[in-house]
């Protein structure tokens, strides 16, 4: 199972997220401290950790990497669609 580190409030974490999605792909999202300081230092926002341990950092090379080993699902571009009309921006969530 692929892992995701990453935060909901990451515009970068949201991209990966997205891009899983078109994919087709479970994963477990592991959230992580919002600040960096309190993080392990090799800790990047996104990280994507592969089911052989193979562990990617940062939106653009973990996009590549998911694009390279595998192939989008057949209602993708109505996943793409949907995430521009609905998610056009972050939301807060109410306290």
């Amino acid at each position: 199972m692929l892992e995701l580190f990453q935060a909901e409030w990451c515009p970068h974490s949201h991209a990966v997220r997205q891009r899983l999605t078109e994919l087709g792909l479970d994963f477990v999202a592991r959230q992580v401290a919002a600040e960096k300081e309190e993080r392990p230092d090799e800790l990047e926002i996104p990280t994507l950790v592969g089911e052989n341990g193979e562990t990617i950092s940062g939106e653009e090379p973990i996009l590549e990497w998911l694009d390279r080993h595998f192939d989008e699902r057949a209602d993708a571009k109505r996943h793409r669609a949907k995430a521009r009309a609905e998610v056009p921006q972050f939301a807060e969530v109410a306290d």
